[in-house]
Parts: C-alpha cells; structure tokens; sequence
C-alpha cells in the first residue's frame, strides 16, 4: 500500500495515573450511608472530563479494610481505572523525618514511565506532614508529577454522589510562578523595609542587606551589627524589629540600651532588675530590659562596654533563656531575640581580656558591619534626598536644594578629604542645619557654602590637633630628612588611617578616584607597601 504524503500516525495519549494516600477520617465509611458523603479519593473517579487509568493508593495495614472499600468503590464509580494497593507505614504520622523518609522510599522505587503517561499527586487527603512531605518530593522532582487537590461541593445534597471539584497544578507552570512572584515581592519588601526606602548604589552594602534580609525572616538566632559611630546601627536594628513584627515573629517591644552609659550596680540592674535593698539606692524592685523584652527584641548598642559579671549573665541568659535579678534567689525567665551593636573590635576585646569569648562565639553567629559613609561615595546622593524628605516630614514644609546648591555639595562631600568622622548622623546634622538656615525650605548655593565650610572647619581642627603626626611615628630625626613634599602626603595618609577601622578601609579613601580604572583593588597592599617605604607597619597607626 502506498503510504506516500500520508500524515505520520498521532502518538498514543499519556495514561493518567494518580498516586495518593488513603484518607483515613475523610475516605472512611461503611454501607450505603457512605455514599451520602463527599470522600476525596471516590471523587476523583467521578469527574467525566478527568478520566484516570490507575490510582497508585497508599495505606497502612490497619486500614486495610477500608483500602479495599476503595477498591471497590473506585470501580463503581469510575470502572476503567486500575487501582493499585500499596502497604505504607509509618510509627508515627506526625513525624516529619520519618514520613518524608518513607514517601521518598517509595518515590525511589516506583517504576516511572513519563513516556507513557502522566502522574498526579493526589494531596487531599492524610496527615499535614503528609501532605507537605508530598508538595516537597513534587517540587524537587523526586515525583515528576502534578499536584491534584479535590475539593468538596459548595452545597451537598442529601443521597446525591457528588463529584465536588479538582483542581491541577503544575509547580513547573506559570501558577506556581505567581505564587514564586509573590514571595519575590515580600522579599523586595522586606529589603526595602532594611533600607528605610533608600535607592542604595553600593553593591556590597546591597549584598549585604539581602543576606540581613534572609536572615531576619528565617532566624531567631542573635545579630551583631558592627561599624562606627553614626553608621545606623541603632536605626537598623529598629527597622529588623519591625519586620519581624511584620511577619509575626515577635510579639514584645523593641528595647533597647546603649550599653555604654552604665557602670557598676546600675548596669545589673538595668540588664537583669533588682529586688528591693540589693544595693543602696534600691528601694523597690524593677523587672529590669531583658524582662521587658520578653518575646520581643533587645538591642544592647557598644556591648563591649559590659563589664565581666554582666557579659557572663548575658550569656547564660541567651543561652538558658533564664536569669537572676540582683539581690534576688529566684531566677526569672525571658524569650527575646538579642540584637547586639559595637563601634569595636571584638575580638580584639578578646585578646586584651575585656570581652567573654563565649560571649562573642554566642553573639556572632551573623555578623553584618555597616561601612561608614565615607566608605560608600555612591550613596550620599540618595541618603541626602532621604534626609531632605525626613526633614521635610518633621518640620511640615517642603525642604529642596537647587541645582547649582546641590552639585557644589555632593561635589564636597564624595571628595577624597570629605571623611564624615559622624558618619550618616553628621550627614543629618548638615541638612537639618542647611534646611533650617533656608529661605523658603529651598536651599541655595549661600547655604551649602556656610556648611562646607563649617565642616571643613570641623575637621580642620582634627587635623591641626594631629599635625605632627608624622614626627610622633617616625621619630623627629628621619621626619627632618622628608622633603615637605613627601612630609604633606605621608601626614594627610597618616590621618586616613588613623580614622579607619582597616587598612583597607583607609586605602578605599586614599585610592577612591581610580578605583573604576584598574583591575586590581588591593588598595590594602598597595598602602601597607607606601607605608613600609618609610619604616611604618600599617596595622600599627590604623584606627590610632
């Protein structure tokens, strides 16, 4: 027979099989009244337009009985589907571990045919942990299948077989993207909420603040948010508190301490209360922060200030949840999320003895340092325009710079000598002052002139009071056998470094302008290299 231009024969249909779990409460029934109710597994042979050629059925052996009702009631309802019967077993239902452990047994040892037919995964019916372990093993494809949930009829009406309705879905298809979108957007949130609304360019700051983000939602474990003075440590650790709220992961408030204003007794009793006559002064008890944070979150800023015996109750009250009160033999409990700030270097706190290293093992699971201002040039922009909003919203009319007011103090301020000693709370006091001076609330190039130089003024002094820096390190002999070239440079490096935390830091200053034209950025080597020609060890005059 000649066959020429004759159409190629269609490929045979899938035949569809549904893999899923004998519903032990929802499927059971005996007798005729069985039919009076609506029962999930029977409901999926009685969709026309959804016609199964097996039903792969998950039970265990003390619902046998009941497996083979299904049997049979399945063929009554829907005689062209096969049903398999499978033993499943588990100790213990409501043990994730071991329910997973068991559906991924079987998801191993079942002969897949994705070329002959199509699977769905049935998760109306058994336990939560059941149906979540299956909505898992779906999604990462251990089940190359779809997700089949039936769903009851709106009204039921007495002795009628009702079907109830279905519905399909794919985790690999666009619903499931949606639903990914969703998240994506929660966490475009959340990370804006971080960032107080501001547009931030700084790539590493950036990254840093999605990792805080992940952090934040998915862990009750302590923070340590370091950088100096004026980074926002404070303000973050507000608006961490806040999302969390957000998302229903606390319910206490939000205290807070700046661990630097106490000393003594009052630092005891300010942490952990007091009981009335512990000490002079105290003349009736107090529940003390860390009873006051209970289920929400304590912030605890420069907690390298805490002496020994408060770092020591600190730790076992983060480790224990459990506490003593000064002058008290009953030990009171407290749940809070511990949020911890410093200006210092811990570990350096380590190695000269002033800081636990227990403590510091506790507290630094997630560390996030804020850089200074200075250290993120590509951000003053959008942090000027929040400030001018901030201000705007305090003082109720609206705060703007002109053009020529605005381009003569960015031009300033992401200079190489623009160091921002207070960091983004002397950005803030720039603006307020400049806003405030303002006619009208519309800044001109008079106002930022008078601020320019009041800051140059400002750190002017720093530098006179360190003028003779150079002499003081290298001595006064080799400091006299510098020509004043060399001198003026090496005294303005000398400064840099003495108000960085790194030497890298410092040579991200000194080396700022080039750093988008080269191709290597160890500007930390290149400065210790500068240093070393005049016989001075970098490490030594950082942070000096």
């Amino acid at each position: 027979m000649d066959t020429k231009g004759s159409p190629p024969p269609k490929p045979a249909p899938l035949r569809r099989v549904v893999i899923g779990l004998l519903g032990t409460t929802l499927d059971a029934g005996s007798g005729e009244e069985r039919w009076q109710r609506w029962r999930p597994t029977v409901s999926i042979g009685q969709h026309e337009e959804l016609l199964i050629d097996r039903f792969e059925l998950l039970h265990s052996a003390r619902h046998s009985a009941l497996a083979r009702t299904m049997v049979e009631d399945l063929g009554t309802v829907s005689p062209e589907t096969e049903v398999r019967l499978h033993r499943f077993e588990t100790a213990d239902p409501w043990d994730f571990e071991e329910v997973f452990g068991a559906l991924l047994d079987f998801a191993r040892g079942y002969a897949f045919d994705p070329d002959a037919e199509e699977y769905y995964v049935h998760i109306s019916t058994g336990t939560h942990v059941a149906q979540i372990c299956l909505f898992l093993l779906t999604e990462s494809r251990h089940l190359p299948a779809r997700l089949l949930q039936t769903s009851p009829p709106a009204k039921r009406g007495k002795g009628a077989r009702e079907a109830g309705s279905y519905q399909v879905i794919d985790l690999d298809l666009s619903r499931y993207d949606r639903l990914a979108m969703r998240f994506a957007a929660e966490h475009r949130e959340g990370l804006d909420h971080l960032k107080a609304g501001i547009a931030t360019r700084n790539v590493d700051f950036n990254r840093r603040m999605e990792e805080l983000e992940r952090v934040v939602i998915a862990s009750t474990a302590p923070i340590l948010l370091t950088g100096p003075t004026g980074a926002g440590k404070t303000q973050l650790a507000r608006r961490i508190y806040d999302l969390k709220r957000q998302r229903g992961q606390v319910s206490g408030p939000f205290v807070e301490l700046n661990c630097a204003t106490l000393r003594g007794d009052a630092a005891m009793s300010a942490l952990f209360g007091h009981r009335r006559g512990a000490f002079t002064g105290a003349v009736a008890d107090r529940a003390g922060l860390l009873r006051a944070a209970d289920g929400g979150v304590l912030f605890l800023d420069e907690i390298g200030e805490l002496g020994q015996d408060e770092q020591a109750m600190l730790l076992r009250a983060i480790e224990e949840r459990r506490f003593l009160p000064v002058g008290s033999d009953r030990e009171e409990r407290s749940d809070f999320q511990l949020l911890a700030g410093s200006n210092r270097d811990l570990r350096r706190g380590v190695r000269d003895g002033s800081f636990r290293e227990d403590l510091l093992a506790r507290i630094d699971l997630w560390t996030f340092e804020l850089p200074g201002l200075a250290e993120r040039p590509e951000d003053l922009e959008p942090n000027l325009d929040y400030e001018l909003e901030q201000r705007a919203r305090h003082s109720g009319r609206k705060v703007t710079m002109n053009r020529e007011a605005r381009e003569r103090f960015l031009a300033f301020a992401v200079a190489p000598t623009a160091t921002w000693p207070g960091n983004f709370r002397e950005l803030n006091a720039a603006v307020v002052r400049m806003a405030t001076l303002a006619p009208g609330g519309r800044i001109r190039r008079e106002e930022v002139d008078a601020e320019v130089a009041r800051l140059e003024a400002q750190w002017g002094g720093t530098r006179d009071a360190t003028e003779d820096r150079v002499t003081a390190i290298i001595g006064p002999g080799r400091a006299a056998e510098l020509d004043l070239f060399d001198r003026v440079q090496l005294e303005e490096v000398l400064r840099v470094c003495a108000a960085s935390r790194s030497l890298s830091e410092a040579g991200r200053r000194l080396f700022q302008a080039s750093l988008g034209r080269r191709t290597s950025r160890n500007d930390s080597d290149r400065l210790r290299k500068y240093l070393g020609r005049f016989g001075i060890d970098g490490g030594a005059v950082v942070g000096s």
